[in-house]
């Protein structure tokens, strides 16, 4: 009868450890999923607005996923990462660089097609001395406008290819990140 009793103890506390292991398991996997939203949700945010943040957290979002499987996957629909941003999210991300790509071009053309005309009204009354320098700021504003359009488009095409990367479907199933693009 005792060792019965005994058996009846070491079930129930057998049966109150497996009850209280999985209450902490089911914890952790909560402060785990709860840690994940705030950690991206801002970031999310960010991104909706300048694609390079999303580029930038793409490694640390890989590396949360493949550390908290069991958190991405009660977050995301079976084999469909979305966090914190889905495809559908990184082909606007994509087109939104592309308008801002479009409308910055315009604005820096009109920008400098308003200071080009401006010295070249100089330069149509200008004297013989006073016409070398008003050429000269003429030649230095068009090297500007091309360094700047150069650096500009060499950000854009980087960004660019960096998001149609991770909206192949590889990378974005792939938990070891994308690869570098291909240049």
């Amino acid at each position: 009868m005792i060792e019965l009793a005994l058996a009846a103890v070491a079930a129930a506390i057998g049966l109150g450890a497996f009850l209280v292991a999985g209450a902490l398991r089911d914890r952790r996997r909560d402060a785990q999923i709860l840690g994940l939203l705030a950690a991206f949700g801002p970031a999310a945010e960010r991104a909706r607005t300048d694609p390079r943040v999303l580029l930038a957290w793409y490694p640390f979002v890989n590396a949360a996923r493949r550390a908290f499987p069991e958190a991405f996957g009660a977050l995301e629909p079976e084999g469909q990462p979305q966090l914190p941003l889905g495809p559908a999210d990184l082909e606007a991300a994509h087109a939104r660089w592309s308008t801002e790509w479009l409308d910055w071009e315009r604005r820096q053309d009109a920008e400098h097609r308003a200071k080009r005309e401006a010295v070249e009204a100089e330069l149509g009354q200008a004297t013989d001395v006073t016409a070398p320098p008003l050429r000269a700021r003429l030649e230095a504003l068009e090297r500007e406008k091309l360094e700047q359009y150069q650096r500009r488009y060499e950000e854009y095409v980087s960004v660019s290819r960096a998001l149609r990367h991770l909206s192949e479907p590889e990378s974005a199933v792939n938990p070891r990140g994308p690869s570098p693009p291909a240049s």
